[in-house]
């Protein structure tokens, strides 16, 4: 029996595998309406055998978007529209999931092929951004630091985008703490130089994280399932450490999460990743501490081979994708075939189907 097509269940949720869709931004809506591109582009993915499809990251407050053409859910009409995107994932037999995000000091910047870098001026649709504390991301303009009424109304635009998404009729849940986005900049001293209660120690640098998880998990209640995804290093001296991860993964646990989605970096524009194939398992292992935090691995995990030695191996529970799933679409029903797995076919596509 393959581990990898072995179903798995969160709360109230059981998805029908372990192979599913990172979420990965379009950079494609429209005053944070996601539009026929992205219905399009997620329903392809429950087609082709995903168990968990989980949408880009999608900012809780017009401020929190990476970029100008991100998506939203802070108000009813961008709800209303992520509403038919879910019921094409569902009638496909996955489950649909969405990543709620602030992007802090990295928002207000161009999309990929803009044709510019860096920060979007005023003039051009930019906006000034927040974080922990006044310290710029290379190249980006400086931004401003949050006070405690700026966290709080934070915390809010989480629990209310919660409420749309479930509203929506998404089944999971994530909130968006890595790749040196807002929560991510709390968690690691090179972006966190704040010295009250949400700054010096680590207790202090996951405050944020830890209050986020506490009011979306009060808000949904116990039956949706909550995903946290960290960078559980930042790949740069001084910064979050996979040693941390772990701690707060167990901390954000007792709090209500039920996975950990594991990757690295983002924070600073001076990091050195050494990359290859699976580069980012043993954090995902390291955090999973023996099997007590359920955790997904994600990371150059490209062939059906290799994810199901993942879980064999006890390194993780789950396994996120992004890049193989743009290169095909159908990788889910690729990976089971090749790997003997009897899962159910599309009965559009069964002629293909073992042979």
């Amino acid at each position: 029996m393959s581990i990898l097509f072995s179903p798995v269940t969160f709360r109230s949720v059981t998805l029908r595998n372990r192979l599913w869709v990172s979420p990965m931004c379009m950079y494609s809506a429209v005053d944070g309406v996601v539009q026929e591109w992205h219905h399009t582009h997620l329903a392809q993915f429950a087609s082709g055998g995903a168990g968990l499809i989980v949408a880009e990251a999608t900012a809780v407050v017009p401020e929190g978007r990476i970029s100008p053409r991100d998506a939203g859910l802070w108000n009813d009409e961008q709800r209303d529209a992520w509403t038919p995107i879910v019921d094409a994932i569902h009638a496909r037999g996955a489950a649909a999931g969405v990543q709620l995000a602030h992007a802090g000091r990295k928002a207000s910047t161009w999309w990929p092929w803009a044709g510019a870098r860096g920060s979007v001026p005023a003039d051009d649709g930019g906006w000034i951004t927040t974080a922990p504390s006044a310290v710029a991301f290379e190249g980006y303009a400086t931004p401003t630091e949050l006070d405690e009424a700026g966290i709080d109304a934070v915390v809010d635009g989480f629990v209310t985008a919660s409420r749309r998404a479930i509203d929506a009729g998404f089944d999971v849940l994530e909130l968006h703490g890595a790749h040196g986005y807002l929560l991510h900049q709390f968690l690691s001293p090179l972006s966190n130089r704040r010295t009250d209660a949400y700054g010096g120690s680590l207790e202090n640098r996951a405050r944020l994280l830890l209050r986020i998880v506490d009011a979306v998990r009060r808000e949904v209640g116990d039956g949706v399932p909550l995903f946290v995804r960290i960078s559980a290093t930042d790949h740069a001296e001084g910064g979050f450490t996979p040693g941390e991860a772990a701690t707060v993964a167990a901390w954000a646990t007792e709090h209500g999460a039920d996975l950990i989605d594991v990757s690295s970096g983002g924070l600073v524009a001076h990091q050195q990743i050494a990359v290859h194939p699976g580069y980012q398992v043993p954090l995902a292992e390291t955090v999973r501490q023996g099997g007590r935090i359920p955790v997904s691995a994600v990371g150059l995990i490209t062939a059906a081979e290799q994810a199901e030695q993942v879980l064999a191996e006890g390194s993780a529970d789950a396994i996120f994708a992004g890049r193989e799933w743009l290169r095909d679409p159908h990788f889910g029903l690729r990976a089971a075939h090749e790997l003997g797995a009897d899962i159910a076919w599309p009965p559009q596509y069964e002629r293909a189907h073992w042979r």
